[in-house]
């Protein structure tokens, strides 16, 4: 069952508009069973133009009924009905804005006669409902009136309905049921989790983990599993009982505790996490003649990289980048042969470290502030971040070059010792995955504060 809709609006700015006129027609594929027809008072003004382009004027709508009054009509003659509309977004949004300043949820499917004729009725001159219906001998009365568009997309659908030999349109319609089905089953779910940032899990009728994941909106990102249509989002429809979340206030520390609750937990839809795959590290040395030297290597676990990568084309263009900008000489970063002096000597942007002319303690200084930038820039730091509230502040340690764990603290609690610090915070794997992503907050400047807890001491 079809309900064919066509609403004329005030115009103005988005999702501030009000619907001025509604036309409804319950079609069954073969006729017209049902259909609503009102003019609505918008309780706003109409824009100059709509009233030109519509003929609908706010003396015609002085006495006519507030959507409120109409709205129980709506809902009981789209009841079970797929919507049908020529630019469906835009009348189902209209339809959901009204209903939402209600306090009511309005969903339902829908199925666009733009996008059907774009595919059955292919090479068309234009698809507006006006020039199309005109091209294939419709008949249209009543231009951008709410019932002469609305009779004209009736006689469309059934054109459509026709040359659809495939059947893909009933399939179509049949899909965002289901779809719809499958929003409103998880609907009261979504509702009780905050657009707020953290960690969410999805548990199944048994109560154990088989998703985790985190967001800056839980409740927008655990909406997108419930509305997906890809296979592992049915998958996960289909097993999912509840949903449980966890507030972080830091984004960086949704990731971090994300990590590790994955390796914890090891969910069944969980695929092993982006960052774990951290293929690569930057290791330093010294060079024979003393220069101080930077290369890419295949990254290990247990070994304290300057700083880590995922792929090698990264670490490459981050570290070409950090060499023009600290002057290194591209021999000695690994990016040039070990046995010819660099390129970049004969324009005099390799100050001659490759050819043994720049003092090797000048030279070195450099590359210590490269390893600055890159990697954490002292061995004992504190980042503060975001809290759950206002007056919180989430805090990150890092002792002796390891990232210890996390933790909270008020905004005027002042932490500046190593073991008081341990005391407040959770403590977490040193892992390069977890140290990857630290670093990169740093080096973008995500964080709010970093302080060294050294220079405390």
């Amino acid at each position: 069952m079809y309900a064919v809709v066509d609403v004329e609006t005030t115009g103005g700015k988005y999702n501030e508009e009000g619907i001025t006129e509604i036309a409804i027609f319950k079609y069954d594929g073969n006729e017209i069973v049902d259909q609503f027809i009102s003019l609505i008072n918008p309780e706003r003004p109409i824009q100059p133009f709509v009233v030109q382009l519509t003929g609908i004027n706010e003396n015609m709508l002085r006495n006519a009924p507030k959507f409120y009054e109409v709205a129980k009509r709506i809902v009981e003659i789209t009841e079970d009905c797929t919507l049908v509309a020529h630019n469906a977004s835009f009348d189902y949004r209209m339809l959901s804005t009204e209903f939402n300043r209600l306090g009511f949820t309005f969903e339902r499917a829908t199925l666009c006669t733009v996008a059907l004729a774009k595919k059955l009725i292919p090479e068309q001159a234009s698809y507006k409902l006006g020039r199309l219906v005109r091209s294939l001998g419709i008949p249209l009365s009543d231009r951008h009136r709410a019932a002469g568009d609305a009779r004209a997309t009736v006689k469309l659908l059934k054109l459509l309905l026709d040359k659809d030999v495939k059947k893909d349109i009933v399939k179509e319609a049949l899909r965002s049921k289901e779809a719809d089905q499958v929003k409103r089953k998880f609907q009261h779910l979504v509702d009780a989790i905050k657009p707020i940032t953290g960690v969410y899990y999805l548990h199944n009728q048994k109560g154990d983990v088989i998703y985790i994941g985190k967001s800056t909106n839980m409740r927008k990102r655990v909406n997108q599993h419930f509305t997906g249509t890809s296979r592992k989002a049915l998958k996960i429809q289909l097993e999912t009982h509840s949903v449980s979340t966890e507030e972080t206030g830091s984004e960086l520390i949704a990731l971090l505790k994300e990590i590790n609750e994955i390796q914890l937990h090891k969910p069944k839809h969980n695929r092993v996490h982006k960052s774990d795959r951290i293929q690569f590290g930057l290791e330093e040395g010294i060079s024979a003649s003393g220069y101080r030297f930077l290369r890419i290597v295949h990254a290990e676990d247990g070994i304290p990289y300057v700083t880590t990568f995922k792929n090698l084309n990264s670490a490459r263009k981050t570290l070409f980048f950090y060499a023009q900008k600290y002057t290194l000489c591209l021999k000695y970063v690994a990016l040039e042969s070990p046995n010819e002096q660099c390129t970049n000597a004969a324009t005099n942007t390799c100050l001659g470290a490759c050819t043994g002319l720049e003092p090797i303690e000048t030279y070195n200084k450099r590359v210590q502030q490269c390893v600055d930038s890159l990697s954490f820039s002292a061995p004992n730091l504190l980042l503060i971040d975001k809290g759950r509230t206002h007056d919180e502040r989430s805090i990150i340690l890092i002792q002796n070059n390891e990232y210890k764990g996390f933790g909270y603290a008020s905004l005027n609690y002042q932490i500046t010792n190593i073991d008081v610090v341990k005391t407040i915070i959770t403590p977490m794997k040193n892992s390069r995955a977890a140290r990857h992503l630290i670093q990169q907050f740093i080096r973008k400047n995500k964080v709010k504060q970093l302080i060294n807890l050294d220079e405390q001491a």
